[in-house]
């Protein structure tokens, strides 16, 4: 039997994944403005995220530079998306991890990247965005639960790791992101969610504003909502399991 977010219509996704976010954000008292849908579009084509882009989305999630690079070159630069959010813009985000070698590429594509975790990948943006008179916001990706398979700070190095990245005048830091371990139960995946909560809050008292908070994927983005994300991340229950 085929998955429910294969036999829907991308459309229908979208549409019940917004709803999922209101109410979630109604449960803890928030309004549904604040959290933005990032749609992650790795190993998806361009017919499908386009259809995607036509039913309302309006942040377009990518894992690796080249495939981005190869699917921007079709669908260009922030447009206009007349959908479910009529009227808005839609641009591009960097959600996996970023090799400095890649680091060229990233300024005419992406307007957030979320997995920046050593100073040394900051220095490379820096210099560059410095050489291009460019910009770039960014998260750091913080590894809570210590996985080495993971990417990502560790919670203990980060507020050092944000202080010096707040000296870069190219780079402004909107917030953190974290991947938590999957598990079947999205409960499980709460504890990590107040981790990141909390880090933000310590981060905050050094006086550097945090504005985002990226986590929560398809499987537990309910719970990240209740737990102050300002940014959900979903791949699967819009585009089905990729292939």
């Amino acid at each position: 039997m085929l998955l429910k977010t294969v036999i829907m219509s991308i459309a229908a996704n979208i549409k019940d994944i917004i709803h999922r976010m209101k109410l979630a954000a109604e449960r803890v008292g928030r309004k549904e403005e604040s959290i933005k849908l990032v749609a992650v579009t790795k190993t998806v084509d361009v017919t499908r995220i386009k259809e995607a882009i036509e039913a309302g989305i309006t942040i377009i999630g990518e894992n690796r530079v080249q495939e981005a690079r190869e699917k921007f070159r079709e669908i260009g630069k922030p447009r206009k998306t007349f959908g479910l959010l009529r009227g808005k813009e839609v641009h591009w985000h960097l959600v996996g991890h970023l090799q400095t070698n890649k680091v060229k590429y990233i300024f005419d594509i992406f307007s957030l990247i979320h997995s920046v975790e050593s100073l040394s990948l900051a220095e490379e943006i820096q210099r560059r965005g410095e050489n291009k008179g460019l910009k770039t916001d960014i998260l750091i990706e913080v590894n809570l639960s210590g996985e080495k398979t993971k990417f990502g700070i560790l919670p203990e190095k980060a507020v050092g790791l944000v202080k010096g990245i707040s000296k870069f005048t190219n780079i402004n830091i909107q917030g953190l992101m974290t991947i938590p371990p999957f598990s079947e139960s999205p409960e499980d995946s709460r504890k990590y969610f107040k981790m990141l909560r909390m880090l933000k809050d310590d981060i905050q008292k050094e006086g550097i504003e945090m504005k985002e908070l990226s986590m929560g994927m398809s499987n537990d983005f309910e719970v990240a909502i209740e737990e102050g994300a300002t940014m959900v991340r979903i791949g699967t229950a819009i585009f089905g399991e990729r292939r």
